[in-house]
């Protein structure tokens, strides 16, 4: 080969690198999530399926310009600790946390790393910003049932049957330690309405039969489930123990009274809607906005449920007042 051929085919050999090079090598950003539940839950890969597809609707698409590693804690607090620590150890750009024990966790762990939540009750109360409006800090996102509206819950149990004396509040204290914040509510409201307010933690689905088994065992009993991750997707069990057991139960979902609950009052929040805004507030922060400006969306409305045929089955006469104010009675 001539010195000449061989210098144009060097340059413009030298010439394709560069391209080559950033091809391979371009810059990637990086994601991670820490979702609550097992992977296989349909209901929370429908939420991740929403935020992925609201990423690459903004121009982010996961193996090109952008890593996503997803963790699922499988209700598990220890093993949220460890992805929480493995996904920092990735160094993301950006943390999406899924519900109140894995921020908490998040938190810990980093006050650098932005973090975008969702699922979170509460989080000015939580401590987790400073206020909706100037979050301040690391953290911001989507908030979702207030605290106070613990207080409600039972003014609407002790509405509906008059004669109730005692209540019990459902939860797993792993899985949903912010019940703390409704309790203080609960009890507030119990004190004027001469209900005793009695704890009921559970970790397991044996552990919810013998919850009801004991304290029913006493009459003028009712039941509040507040927000969880763990009672959630046992809302069907718990409201077919509840009629079992006629036991009036309250829950934060309208799916307990469709499955056979008496009622449910809650913020009205579409939770794949609210991971395709998180995707949204993904991309602010990673074209250079910071958590701190950016304000904690809360929900606004919120919506009573009443199943009309449960309250029959359980003798309850569901007082006019009470069902004019429902926003959907079920009959």
């Amino acid at each position: 080969m001539k010195r000449r051929d061989f210098i144009s085919l060097l340059g413009g050999t030298a010439a394709t690198w560069p391209l080559a090079a950033r091809a391979q090598h371009s810059p990637q950003h990086r994601i991670g999530v820490l979702m609550n539940g097992p992977a296989t839950q349909a209901e929370s890969q429908s939420y991740i399926a929403a935020f992925v597809h609201g990423l690459r609707q903004l121009g982010w698409v996961d193996g090109q310009n952008l890593r996503i590693d997803i963790r699922w804690n499988a209700g598990d607090a220890t093993l949220a600790r460890t992805y929480a620590a493995q996904l920092i150890g990735l160094m993301p750009d950006v943390i999406l946390a899924v519900t109140s024990v894995n921020l908490e966790i998040v938190r810990q762990a980093t006050n650098t790393i932005p973090v975008i939540f969702v699922q979170v009750s509460d989080p000015v109360a939580q401590g987790f910003v400073a206020s909706l409006r100037k979050p301040g800090g690391n953290l911001t996102g989507f908030a979702g049932t207030e605290f106070s509206v613990g207080g409600k819950w039972l003014d609407l149990l002790k509405e509906i049957a008059p004669g109730l004396e005692r209540v019990a509040i459902m939860f797993n204290p792993d899985t949903a330690p912010q019940t703390e914040f409704f309790m203080r509510s609960i009890e507030a409201a119990a004190s004027s309405l001469r209900v005793q307010s009695v704890a009921a933690p559970v970790r397991t689905t044996s552990e919810i039969e013998r919850v009801f088994e004991s304290f029913t065992r006493a009459p003028d009993g009712g039941l509040i489930l507040t927000t969880d991750p763990f009672t959630y997707p046992r809302q069907q069990l718990i409201a077919e123990l509840a009629s079992r057991h006629r036991l009036p139960a309250i829950s934060w979902v309208p799916e307990f009274p469709k499955n056979g609950g008496l009622m449910s009052y809650g913020a009205t929040i579409n939770f794949v809607d609210q991971y395709r805004q998180a995707a949204g507030y993904v991309d602010r922060i990673l074209k250079g906005e910071k958590p701190a400006d950016l304000p904690v969306q809360a929900a606004t409305k919120y919506e009573l449920v009443v199943n009309l045929k449960t309250a029959k089955a359980l003798g309850l006469d569901v007082p006019p007042t009470l069902l004019a104010r429902a926003n959907e009675v079920i009959e």
